[in-house]
């Protein structure tokens, strides 16, 4: 089978699609035909060893993290899938490889695609759907009534965030480009801010969730705009103390995770703020929630018009590392 692999770190973002065997599958492993794939910022933090010390890799490894497709063949400790079955999964993290013809999957860590999408669109779904599930109920632990802002919410995350927002009786505040503002309404949020002529931090005060999508030039900004007592998430600025104690890493882990994160830390309890920072895992009954999401809600990820094969993937990669996608990047077999 046709395999997109790595066989080192580097800050070239360039894979080599080579032939590999089909995967054996363990006794708890479903084997997957791959439909489509997706790329996301992950597979660049991967490939440049960028998160090695959250999760180090041995080589040629195939790059990818999510994916659907049909199932092929089941483990002897199986239950709950057949052969034949439409799927998607956001991949454990320990064993990635989404971009190749097949892929063995953990069956905890996949689910039934939603009726409504197709594999592409499911493809699309995994890895947001569920980093915004683990950010609202596991990391913010939110509760209905109170306003939760998301800069930079208008592309793939805030598709699933703001309706799981919603769903939890949040209000809701994105900013993002104006060309996105309709579908984001239509999504559920309040209010949209349009980031080239207003500045969200001289409109908003006093708001008690931020998940930050943009990375640390924002960080002062959003704590600006929280009320005391408040909690900041992000998916970019980086991992701190909590999250290597969150994850139970070893002591020198702990302590390398602390200094790093040691001035957002500072920052955000000078203020009496909760700073926080996700990076999601699998979980295949979580994903199961958001399939009911997705089909009650009839939600479908916007997906940037070109398909590319797995032969084109270093053109795909280029486009998500340094172009402006306009939908979720897929390959597609």
């Amino acid at each position: 089978m046709k395999a997109a692999q790595i066989t080192k770190y580097s800050k070239v973002i360039e894979a080599q699609v080579n032939e590999v065997p089909v995967p054996d599958i363990q006794d708890h492993e479903v084997l997957i035909k791959v439909k489509a794939a997706a790329i996301n910022p992950l597979e660049m933090l991967i490939m440049t060893g960028s998160v090695k010390l959250i999760q180090d890799y041995s080589f040629p490894l195939t790059i990818g993290n999510e994916l659907a497709g049909v199932v092929e063949k089941v483990g002897k400790k199986v239950t709950g899938f057949s052969v034949g079955d439409d799927v998607y999964t956001r991949l454990p993290i320990e064993k990635i490889g989404a971009i190749a013809e097949y892929a063995a999957v953990a069956a905890s860590a996949i689910a039934l695609m939603p009726k409504n999408l197709s594999y592409e669109e499911a493809a699309a779904v995994a890895l947001t759907g569920l980093t915004a599930y683990q950010g609202l109920h596991e990391e913010l632990n939110v509760q209905a009534g109170k306003t939760i802002f998301i800069p930079g919410g208008s592309g793939s995350f805030g598709q699933m965030a703001v309706p799981l927002a919603k769903r939890l009786g949040l209000k809701v505040i994105v900013s993002g480009n104006a060309e996105s503002r309709d579908r984001t309404m239509q999504l559920g949020a309040d209010q949209y801010l349009d980031y080239a002529t207003q500045n969200y931090e001289e409109l908003l005060s006093n708001v008690d969730y931020v998940i930050d999508t943009l990375g640390p030039k924002e960080f002062k900004k959003e704590l600006s705009i929280l009320k005391r007592g408040g909690r900041l998430l992000s998916l970019r600025t980086g991992p701190n103390k909590r999250f290597a104690k969150d994850r139970k890493f070893p002591f020198w882990k702990q302590t390398l995770f602390s200094l790093a994160g040691a001035g957002y830390d500072r920052a955000a309890k000078k203020q009496g703020i909760e700073y926080r920072f996700i990076f999601v895992r699998a979980d295949g009954t979580q994903l199961r929630a958001i399939t009911q999401i997705v089909e009650a809600n009839q939600i479908v990820p916007a997906l940037h018009p070109q398909r590319f094969t797995i032969e084109q993937v270093n053109e795909a990669l280029k486009l998500v590392a340094t172009g402006r996608p306009k939908g979720k990047v897929m390959i597609t077999f």
